[in-house]
């Protein structure tokens, strides 16, 4: 990864429902230039999924909201704030997949009686 990729992102748990992506900049602003922040919505409802992001412009500031933030009161609940995990590069899909024992699975499906 380059240097210019790199993303200094707090993961924030617990958030009350009118958390909103406004006020969560407003909390973290004064650990550091806030780059973004973001409550995640479901799709469907538009209602927040209790959780969010902030990204920050340095790795100190990050690290800072971290040890200050973590455990503190927001809008009336206790968060929760480490450090982002990367979400990989996708991967593997899943899906039944079959390899050795597929061909034994089907076999054994074959021999069923109908």
């Amino acid at each position: 990864m380059a240097a210019a990729d790199v993303e200094y992102r707090c993961f924030v748990g617990g958030l009350a429902w009118a958390t909103d992506n406004a006020s969560l900049q407003q909390a973290f602003a004064s650990y550091g230039d806030v780059l973004d922040s973001k409550v995640i919505t479901d799709r469907e409802t538009g209602r927040s999924r209790g959780f969010g992001f902030v990204t920050f412009s340095t790795e100190q500031s990050m690290l800072d909201a971290i040890e200050a933030m973590n455990g503190k009161e927001l809008d009336g609940r206790n968060i929760t704030v480490n450090q982002a995990q990367s979400r990989g590069g996708g991967g593997g899909g899943g899906g039944y997949g079959g390899g050795r024992q597929g061909g034994r699975l089907r076999r054994w499906w074959l021999r069923q009686p109908r």
